[in-house]
């Protein structure tokens, strides 16, 4: 299990000033190591000269230093996705461009990497932030996404996490996405395990990120949800749903028959039937919804050859003859 290579990719918007102290403490670490590694940072966008601090530390450092940079601000999800694309680590480490993630935190991370681990989180347990603006919605936001996806870590905010590559292979991230990365990989087996990490204080600047953040994390669970639990059987959330639905519309017709047994009611002028014949016409939808689901998944797995499984390894492998 022993890591071969490493990639980092380090987002970056707007972090001129805090560029080169970075790269002096990630070059310091690195150097300690003898593994081969790859710094990749990803400008995306920026509006101050980050670029051209980014185009000096790649010249000096042509070996380690690479740097992709984005014609406008695509967020930061995109920019982790670029640095995926463009790795060649069998190990691919995420970290912030602000200071507040500390290299000095890498060789302990890759230590679990080389005990079997697949995902090792971070975790900011003394995180110097704001309470209100940053520290409260970061909790609430990191118990909704534990609940919803069982997955439970204290920090899905912190950038600073390590994965083996093949963990991120088949992920097609959108949005702001990148926080539930570990929800995804425990879906497909990985093995994880959250590290306290350090944590610094904003040097330069100001954050990116405020409490408007919360609501797209929230529409964001959403999807996550739906991707995890019914992406490969749709049929059981709509068809589910629709009998639901069916079955409270019988109730209602129930209870109206009986109300017109009991005290005489005329069933036309009781609001509940059309609220009856609704429900089992949207729960009849709902179910066809769940079949046409079932149909377009079915396409996307057999047209792209997409497995339905995932292999950690083989033992004793006979090779094709």
């Amino acid at each position: 299990m022993e890591t071969n290579s490493i990639t980092i990719v380090i987002p970056v918007y707007n972090e001129a000033e805090s560029l080169i102290p970075l790269n002096d403490a990630l070059q310091r670490v690195m150097s300690e190591m003898t593994i081969p590694w790859e710094a990749i940072f990803v400008d995306d966008g920026s509006m101050d000269e980050s670029l051209a601090v980014l185009e000096k530390m790649a010249s000096n450092d042509p070996h380690h230093i690479r740097v992709i940079s984005f014609r406008r601000n695509f967020g930061q999800t995109a920019a982790i996705v670029a640095g995926i694309d463009h790795s060649q680590g069998d190990v691919i480490i995420f970290m912030d461009a602000d200071l507040q993630n500390d290299p000095a935190d890498i060789p302990m991370m890759l230590e679990k990497i080389n005990q079997g681990y697949d995902v090792v989180s971070g975790w900011r347990v003394n995180r110097q932030d704001t309470f209100f603006t940053r520290k409260l919605p970061s909790q609430i936001a990191n118990w909704l996404i534990s609940t919803v996806t069982g997955v439970r870590l204290h920090d899905y905010g912190c950038t600073l996490k390590a994965y083996r590559r093949e963990v991120l292979a088949d992920f097609h991230l959108y949005g702001e996405m990148h926080r539930f990365i570990p929800a995804y990989a425990a879906s497909v087996g990985a093995k994880i395990v959250e590290v306290p990490v350090h944590h610094h204080a904003r040097r330069f600047g100001r954050a990116k990120y405020g409490l408007g953040r919360t609501l797209k994390v929230i529409l964001d669970l959403f999807t996550v949800k739906f991707l995890m639990s019914y992406a490969n059987k749709p049929i059981y959330l709509f068809g589910g749903a629709g009998v639901v639905l069916i079955a409270i519309s019988i109730l209602t017709l129930i209870a109206l028959v009986l109300r017109r047994i009991w005290y005489e009611e005329h069933l036309i002028r009781s609001p509940l039937l059309q609220l009856s014949t609704m429900l089992f016409i949207i729960g009849v939808q709902s179910i066809l919804m769940g079949f046409v689901a079932e149909l377009l998944i079915r396409t996307y797995h057999e047209s792209q050859h997409k497995p339905i499984y995932t292999i950690r390894k083989v033992i004793n492998e006979k090779k094709p003859e």
